[in-house]
């Protein structure tokens, strides 16, 4: 049984190494140096609405052999509606990707730097970062390769580097384990903490996610009989990504310097308290973070664009390279030569911050469709939990966009 298991882990373990790249990294290490244990909880709640969300994306990827894309575009009748909802996924996804592309490849670089230090050279006046071309060509051999099979196993591969890195890490700080039940289990709000709280839900239910889960299901299984195998990989998947975010809170908490801004420097500031071990495990998972976010990214656009655009093909085919190709381009353009994308960032925040409860409500209206999903539709449980994550979006959304606007 366990056998069987472990041969069908894939796709759930790829939408975790989707959401734990360097912005969740980030957010986790300021939300530990910060405010210690006490927001583990909205950890553990983002972990359970992210499996909530993910295990329909997936169900309706088995039972319909359809991205949730492609749904979208054949069951929205109204023309009006339909090119606004495509035209505000087209921009979200591809442009919001293709400018946190750089953040991504630039997570990757710290951590590398963290251990080997800085290896630029000076071209006329930009200077230009070698190790942000290095992870460039990392993540386009294994894009270009165009084998789903090779391409998960070297995804999981990193995500279980990237997992016993920072739960290595958490243990080597001997953290109190009382304390973080409290975090988990009673919830605070700290002072100034709910914009960090905001940003921990933010970077793990993230909306491009359930397209990508959507897409890589079919890839992998074709029959209902498969949907408990997904389920167990969903859920093992996400909770393992949980815990890794949670394993950076609690590092993060281990010390109190607050001139920490990201996880390079809690690399640095745990060394002299745990020795240099702490610093080589945090670098090498920052480093996994990094690359794998660089590769899922480009990939959940390729899917996207495929779905609405109506593409036929695989991952081999030019179209579906192309898009993958542009992104990963910015992002290696972008994190090499330091430019910060400000206005695209703030684009991307905008669309995402309006692209998540619309995903959420359009994938709920979804799954209660039996012309889709027959009797797999979603019970009155599965529904309920649902539309409490829509409200919840729906708020983090507009803090969200007010924030970007510098209205709170």
């Amino acid at each position: 049984m366990i056998k069987k298991w472990f041969q069908n882990i894939g796709p759930g373990t790829l939408i975790a190494a989707a959401f734990i790249g360097p912005g969740t990294v980030t957010i986790c290490t300021l939300a530990g140096v910060n405010f210690g244990f006490n927001l583990l909880w909205a950890m553990l709640l983002s972990i359970i609405a992210t499996i909530v969300l993910q295990e329909m994306a997936a169900r309706l990827g088995i039972i319909s052999q359809k991205g949730l894309t492609e749904v979208i575009r054949e069951e929205i009748k109204h023309p009006l509606f339909k090119q606004f909802i495509t035209v505000l996924i087209l921009g979200a996804i591809i442009i919001g990707n293709a400018s946190y592309e750089a953040g991504n490849i630039s997570g990757g670089v710290l951590g590398l730097e963290t251990v080997f230090g800085k290896l630029t050279a000076n071209l006329g006046s930009v200077s230009v970062n070698f190790m942000s071309v290095f992870i460039g060509i990392i993540a386009f051999i294994l894009l270009y390769i165009g084998n789903y099979k090779f391409l998960e196993k070297a995804l999981i591969t990193l995500v279980l580097l990237m997992s016993f890195s920072f739960l290595v890490t958490a243990i080597i700080t001997k953290p109190n384990i009382i304390n973080i039940l409290k975090g988990l289990l009673v919830p605070k709000f700290p002072e100034k903490s709910i914009m960090t709280i905001i940003g921990l839900v933010g970077t793990t239910v993230v909306p491009y996610n359930l397209f990508l889960h959507a897409s890589l299901v079919k890839e992998r299984w074709h029959k209902k009989e498969d949907l408990s195998f997904a389920r167990k990989d969903t859920v093992i998947s996400i909770v393992l990504g949980g815990l890794v975010s949670m394993a950076i809170i609690i590092s993060a908490g281990a010390i109190q310097e607050k001139g920490i801004s990201n996880a390079a420097d809690l690399a640095k500031g745990l060394a002299p308290l745990f020795g240099e071990f702490a610093k080589y495990f945090l670098a090498l998972g920052l480093f996994a973070a990094g690359i794998t976010s660089a590769i899922t990214a480009p990939l959940a656009a390729a899917y996207v664009a495929k779905g609405f655009l109506g593409w036929n093909g695989g991952l081999k085919s030019k179209k579906f390279r192309m898009v993958w190709m542009f992104i990963l381009l910015l992002g290696v353009l972008f994190s090499s030569i330091g430019i910060k994308p400000i206005e695209l960032i703030k684009f991307a925040q905008i669309a995402n911050g309006m692209l998540l409860p619309i995903i959420a409500g359009v994938l709920l209206w979804v799954m209660n469709k039996k012309n889709v999903l027959g009797e797999f539709i979603n019970t009155k449980s599965q529904n309920s939990i649902g539309f409490i994550i829509l409200a919840v979006t729906i708020f983090l959304g507009a803090k969200g966009i007010l924030k970007v606007f510098n209205f709170i």
